[in-house]
């Protein structure tokens, strides 16, 4: 089973890092977040067009970075378009926990989207290499940012 997880990981984080998706800076964004990795020198923007009701209605990134930052990237804009702000703090703090806890439990999120924490589960074996949860938290860090209406965030 661990063989079959890491070669899906390096499919998901190979296809998301080649072909980013939502990877553009849309001119109708109302929030936007500038994130980095002093560490890597990833560095990622987050540009959000957030509804009356709270809603994402459009989520992109640009920025540069190690295949791990732009794969999370990629994955977190399909996951978070069309959730509510609260939703998508939900689905951070549960990634979050997926990346930095070794005895992370998905039903202690039942809150969190459970198809999106499937997904995500590829990017679980990142808690094994404490520099690389900031990789692929980093679009995640910046993407609250970018709700909470700061404009700048770092993983330190």
């Amino acid at each position: 089973m661990l063989d079959e997880l890491r070669e899906l990981y390096q499919e998901v984080i190979l296809d998301h890092g080649k072909n980013p998706r939502n990877f553009r800076h849309p001119p109708d964004a109302n929030r936007a977040a500038r994130g980095s990795n002093p560490i890597c020198g990833d560095r990622i923007a987050v540009y959000l067009r957030i509804g009356d009701d709270g809603r994402i209605e459009d989520v992109a990134f640009d920025g540069k970075g190690c295949a791990i930052s732009q794969a999370s990237a990629s994955m977190m804009t399909e996951m978070v378009a069309g959730k509510t702000e609260a939703e998508a703090r939900s689905l951070f703090e549960s990634f979050h926990a997926l990346c930095t806890s070794d005895d992370f439990d998905a039903s202690k999120h039942q809150e969190a989207d459970e198809d999106a924490l499937e997904r995500l589960q590829v990017l679980s074996g990142v808690r094994q290499f404490p520099t690389r949860v900031k990789c692929a938290t980093l679009a995640w860090h910046t993407l609250n940012a970018a709700m909470e209406g700061r404009q700048e965030t770092t993983t330190e």
